[in-house]
C-alpha cells in the first residue's frame, strides 16, 4: 500500500506547529512536519521554524485550520 502524497503546508514558528498539529489531529487530517537542526538554523538564516506538510487531499481544510491558528485576528 503507497503512503498518501503530503504537500506543504507552511513554515511556523514552535508554537503555532504545536497548536496547529493538535487541531489537524483534532480534525482528523494526516500531518508531518521538518524542524531544522541547530547547525542548520546557524547556517542559514531563512530555515527558522517549523514546516508542516499535510495529506494532500485535506490541503485546503488544514490552510482554514493553520490561518485561523496562526492568525487569529
Amino acid at each position: 500500500m503507497d503512503a498518501p502524497a503530503t504537500v506543504y503546508l507552511g513554515q511556523y514558528t514552535v508554537d503555532q506547529a504545536n497548536a496547529i498539529a493538535e487541531q489537524l489531529d483534532a480534525a482528523g487530517i494526516g500531518w508531518w512536519h521538518k524542524q531544522a537542526g541547530a547547525l542548520t538554523r546557524w547556517l542559514f538564516a531563512g530555515d527558522w521554524g517549523v514546516r508542516l506538510f499535510v495529506v494532500e487531499d485535506r490541503l485546503d481544510d488544514a490552510r482554514g485550520i493553520a490561518a485561523a491558528v496562526a492568525d487569529p485576528d
